[in-house]
């Protein structure tokens, strides 16, 4: 592992663990071979239909096709013009670069019942709900403060605490 790296990493967990909020470059150390962006990072899917492959060539096997917009994913690799992303369910395929897009979007998670409803605030630490979200429901990040975040959707708009998204790290600072 490079110095960089290293002390990248070492500085992110000293802001998880103090509890400051961290951008995503502080969080991954690392920046992707093509863009110069972190690896990883999160991104959303830009189209209604994508194909995952095996490898990061036309030529390898579609292995998966998503099939929902602004599903959020995680880059984990770049290799020239395809990305290397997770899903959710920790799905690992490669995407053509255009078919990604930096929007920053959510997916609601629940803690422990997979049916729980997930509160979503008035303002964040909020002292009023204003919506209760289903796991797996999808939304714009807006912005995250380190501790919740502010997402919008089909009729709602509201704060969540941010370890109840997935498309966002843990700490993360959004704006």
């Amino acid at each position: 592992m490079s110095a960089f790296r290293v002390s990248a990493a070492l500085a992110a967990g000293i802001a998880v663990l103090a509890g400051a909020p961290a951008t995503a470059a502080e969080i991954t150390g690392s920046l992707g071979s093509q863009t110069r962006l972190p690896v990883p990072r999160f991104v959303s899917l830009k189209s209604e239909r994508v194909n995952a492959r095996m490898g990061p060539t036309r030529d390898h096997q579609v292995i998966w096709i998503y099939q929902r917009a602004g599903l959020p994913v995680e880059v984990t690799a770049e290799f020239d013009n395809w990305r290397r992303i997770r899903d959710q369910d920790g799905t690992e395929t490669w995407v053509f670069h255009s078919m990604l897009s930096g929007r920053r979007t959510g997916v609601v998670m629940p803690r422990g019942n997979p049916g729980e409803l997930v509160p979503l605030m008035n303002r964040a630490g909020g002292d009023r709900i204003v919506a209760r979200l289903e796991p797996k429901v999808q939304g714009t990040v807006r912005s995250c403060n380190g501790t919740w975040c502010r997402i919008t959707g089909q009729g709602f708009d509201g704060w969540i605490e941010q370890t109840r998204l997935w498309g966002v790290y843990p700490n993360e600072k959004v704006e």
